[in-house]
């Protein structure tokens, strides 16, 4: 919906992106709920916290919560597979049911516009920069305020946060 060179988005929910299967999937769904954007890969350090967004996907996604996975391969060429061989890679080894988009960038010049708006409302210590795989960002329910989570917060310490994002 929005792109790189148009206005910017004002909310999560004014975005889109594409899945591991190339449908398009609107961010509109998902207003309302709270949405975890986690860059990903599949043979980093991190690799082992898809277990733990998991279990979040499965304690918090009844109650609203959304869990949507962006492989990214910007990082020490991390994600090297297609998107079918991460698709096969997640489920086999970490049980994934959570959505997968396509792969994209989070960084540069062809940043994935659902990482230029998290990034500008979020902060951190690198500024505008996504500094590893496995960042993880947290957007309100009403899709415009971003919780920002270094690589190695671990998916369950977010929990706290993310109940107090769930509508009661």
């Amino acid at each position: 919906m929005t792109s790189a060179d148009s206005a910017p988005a004002s909310r999560l929910q004014d975005l889109s992106f594409v899945d591991n299967h190339g449908s398009t999937v609107s961010l509109a769904d998902y207003a309302g709920k709270p949405v975890l954007i986690v860059n990903t890969a599949s043979k980093c350090g991190f690799t082992p916290q898809y277990d733990g967004l998991q279990r979040l996907h499965e304690e918090f996604g009844p109650l609203g919560l959304v869990v949507l996975g962006f492989p990214c391969d910007q990082f020490a060429h991390q994600e090297p597979g297609s998107d079918s061989d991460i698709e096969e890679f997640c489920k086999m080894n970490h049980g994934v049911t959570f959505p997968l988009s396509t792969k994209v960038d989070v960084n540069g010049k062809h940043t994935h516009p659902v990482f230029q708006f998290v990034k500008e409302r979020s902060g951190g210590l690198l500024g505008s920069m996504v500094k590893w795989n496995f960042t993880k960002f947290l957007v309100s329910p009403d899709g415009t305020t971003v919780r920002r989570y270094a690589p190695k917060t671990k998916p369950e310490a977010m929990a706290d946060d993310i109940r107090a994002l769930i509508p009661r």
